[in-house]
């Protein structure tokens, strides 16, 4: 809870260690002393009521105000002991005042109403924090390892690097591992919010937390139990909940300002009443304007709201770096998108070959294929995939920016894009296979230009829908790419996309994004790799498919675990719908003060009023906040609904 609402060092490192045990709303110690003090206030009135023995009504009012002052006094004492002053402080004056006054009943139900509040708000943070902490249970507590040849089943935490584990059909994997032996297709939706099952084979990597689909698997262990997938997102999402967006740092430094302002009007208040010889009645006014100015509903007003949301969006499968990150995503207005692995599927394939003189289309794959071999780029993979067979080349160097070089039987071989090759007779070729949204390479034997090689890396059959309801939100997309400005073009054109930047390198990308947030709060989406100069300059940085890539989880402000582009409009939905909570809760507290005060000070309201009035406007506020934890219809991923555990913990 924040420190402005009065709670103690000690308590919030007790609660911290406490939340798991807080299975429960009357497992809250605060609830169960409001509920016993608030049993002693009822009983008070009914003795009031009926005539009762009044010997009785003063004790049992006084019993009621000991067991709710436990809640917040003995840490406000502790705090003050530090120099610390917080809502706690006037809370406890303003008892301690009423006290004084003969007020026994007024004083009892400050302390009993201002117990709920504290109660129901360490309830809403612990429960919201719980639902994240609930994807650990996706995880299976024991796993089936081969050991000497035969099945051995071993607690999670015997787990370690290089072990064998056996899954079987339906069961969760209890670890990150690659698959081994065994073919299947795997149920990740509970991680990154994506419905559709994942074929899975030899080599592919797997995370913990997936349902094992039809076919029985033999994975070797990669990561231990502590630094699994599941639980670094934990980690890092837990780590990153307390960074403070403009809100909360706003919130916070009001609150923090108000309560000694407060003390201080206060002060003047009582000598006010000095001076006019009415020293009771404006003593009385002072303690109600202490409890009218209280901004603990301002202070917890974006907390519980940032921990609710953030919940909630790893429970969608994707990953929000705290409320800064949060409530600058509830204002970006500018989206720029990377083109490969975000807006296309990154997996090019050869769509076409066009060839001149006495060449075939096998001549030119042949060469080609020879000079990528040894390659890592996207397009050599394309073109490997594309040819029978390749041609023994040496002397094989790269041209950055250009293409490859390299000699086959003592003769110059190249490869490479227009304008470093002449495209010569296959220009209209080239334009034909750009126009078409495709990268052309040429090819070039000893001098000569042989063939064009048109590879295409597919738009996400998502991408057009995606971006159509990013602009009919109000979005401005903008497609940044390394590849040529016909090729991109095309591309952007299909996906809905007219704002394109191509022939781009990384610091190109970062200095548009500059220009665009200079308009307007902009977002990057990209890989989280090739993309972090640009990532890190937006103002938001959203990294796409990063299930499983510490890289793209650490450099990006946002991660969208899975490979489903629909992520993006309905986080963007979701930060929007936040931010607008985060407002109405801070616009209803700064009001709710602003109303209080006055009528507090000129003795329109009293202190049993006033009492009742904030802490049920707390109340409130918790509850709005707390709704940010909720999936709307428009928010909603599959996993919300595939997800059991999640379902239960929410």
């Amino acid at each position: 809870m924040s420190a402005a609402c009065g709670c103690s060092d000690e308590k919030n490192g007790t609660k911290a260690s406490e939340e798991e045990e807080t299975a429960s709303f009357w497992q809250v110690s605060e609830i169960r002393a409001a509920a016993a003090s608030g049993a002693l206030l009822l009983a008070a009135w009914i003795v009031s009521l009926t005539g009762g023995p009044q010997g009785l009504l003063l004790p049992l009012e006084i019993m009621a105000l000991l067991i709710a002052a436990w809640t917040f006094v003995p840490s406000t004492l502790r705090r003050l002991l530090k120099g610390k002053i917080g809502v706690g402080t006037l809370m406890t004056i303003a008892a301690a005042g009423a006290v004084a006054l003969g007020q026994f009943e007024e004083a009892a139900m400050l302390a009993f109403l201002y117990a709920i509040s504290e109660g129901l708000e360490e309830y809403s943070l612990a429960k919201t924090r719980r639902g994240l902490r609930a994807l650990l249970d996706l995880v299976p507590v024991e796993a089936i390892v081969l050991r000497d040849g035969a099945e051995v089943t071993v607690a999670l935490s015997a787990l370690a690097p290089g072990d064998r584990m056996v899954v079987r059909p339906g069961e969760r994997l209890a670890t990150d591992g690659r698959i081994i032996i065994g073919r299947t297709s795997l149920d990740t939706s509970a991680l990154t919010g994506e419905s559709v099952p994942v074929e899975a084979g030899p080599g592919t990597e797997v995370y913990a937390g997936s349902i094992n689909g039809t076919g029985p698997l033999e994975v070797e262990v990669t990561s231990t139990a502590e630094n699994n997938s599941v639980a670094r997102v934990v980690q890092i999402v837990e780590a990153e909940q307390s960074r403070k967006g403009p809100g909360q740092r706003l919130a916070d430094s009001i609150a923090s300002k108000l309560v000694p302002g407060i003390l201080i009007v206060a002060v003047l208040i009582i000598i006010f009443g000095f001076i006019v010889g009415e020293p009771l009645l404006w003593f009385e006014r002072a303690l109600v304007v202490l409890v009218a100015a209280s901004p603990c509903a301002l202070a917890i007003s974006v907390p519980v709201t940032v921990v609710a949301s953030v919940g909630a969006a790893s429970r969608m499968g994707v990953l929000i770096k705290g409320g800064g990150a949060l409530e600058t995503l509830g204002r970006i207005r500018t989206i720029a998108l990377d083109k490969t692995g975000t807006l296309t599927r990154n997996k090019p394939a050869v769509i076409d070959v066009a060839t001149t003189g006495s060449a075939s289309k096998d001549d030119v794959l042949f060469l080609a294929a020879g000079l990528e071999s040894r390659s890592e780029h996207p397009l050599a993979h394309a073109i490997l995939a594309a040819a029978p067979d390749r041609a023994f080349v040496t002397d094989v160097d790269t041209v950055p920016g250009a293409g490859l070089e390299g000699r086959v039987d003592g003769r110059r071989v190249r490869l490479g894009r227009p304008g470093w090759i002449d495209a010569g007779p296959l220009a209209a070729d080239v334009q034909r296979m750009q126009q078409a949204g495709a990268t052309a390479v040429l090819i070039e034997d000893n001098g000569q230009v042989i063939g064009a090689i048109a590879v295409r890396d597919e738009l996400r059959p998502e991408t057009r829908q995606v971006i159509d309801r990013l602009s009919a939100s109000g979005y401005t997309t903008v497609m940044l790419t390394g590849d040529n400005l016909v090729t991109a073009t095309a591309l952007g054109k299909a996906a809905g996309i007219t704002k394109v930047h191509a022939d781009l390198r990384p610091e190109d990308k970062a200095e548009i994004i500059r220009t665009l947030k200079a308009r307007q709060p902009t977002a990057m989406v990209g890989d989280g790799v090739n993309d972090a100069p640009a990532l890190a300059t937006a103002d938001t940085g959203i990294a796409m498919g990063a299930m499983g890539s510490d890289v793209a989880i650490e450099t990006a402000d946002i991660a969208l675990m899975g490979e489903d582009l629909n992520h993006l409009p309905q986080v963007l939905d979701h930060a929007r719908r936040t931010r607008s909570i985060m407002l109405q809760n801070v616009g209803l507290s700064l009001l709710l003060i602003a109303v209080l005060i006055p009528l507090a000070l000129f003795g329109t309201l009293g202190l049993a009023a006033v009492v009742l009035i904030h802490e049920l406007a707390e109340i409130v506020v918790i509850a709005n906040g707390v709704r940010a934890g909720r999936l709307s219809r428009t928010t909603a991923l599959g996993a919300a609904q595939s997800a059991p555990a999640l379902e239960a913990a929410a």
